[in-house]
């Protein structure tokens, strides 16, 4: 079955990948890292402080397609082709397949800002070829 595109933006749908991978263990295993200063993710940054940020759920309910956000080990397997060696990142999918929007020093750049990422987004999705 082929992805349906959105009119307005060509794109059927976002993936935000993040850098850990999903789980009671795996989420333990980031806080702890995280904790000791061995484990990062910018994309976690952004979207979470303990919980979701109110301010992140009020710019994804904004996005003109739906944005799905996936630890590592729940990435489908063509996505995850795509990310290896290369998350936390943001991917669009599209009718040609998966493309890298948002690597992870562009998210890097962002500081964990909800504001900043989704201007970073939409520059990123304004230059795509």
């Amino acid at each position: 079955m082929e992805p349906s595109t959105t009119e307005s933006s060509g794109l059927p749908r976002l993936w935000g990948v993040y850098h850990a991978n999903g789980g009671l263990l795996g989420e333990l295993t980031y806080v702890m890292g995280k904790l000791r200063g061995t484990a990062h993710c910018a994309l976690c940054d952004v979207t979470h402080r303990i919980r979701m940020k109110d301010e992140w759920k009020a710019l994804a309910a904004s996005l003109d397609m739906p944005l799905e956000l996936v630890h590592l080990n729940e990435q489908p397997a063509s996505l995850a082709e795509v990310t290896e060696g290369s998350t936390p990142c943001v991917v669009a999918e599209t009718e040609d397949g998966f493309r890298i929007l948002l690597g992870p020093r562009q998210l890097d750049s962002v500081g964990g800002s909800v504001r900043l990422f989704g201007e970073v987004l939409r520059e990123a999705r304004e230059a795509r070829p």
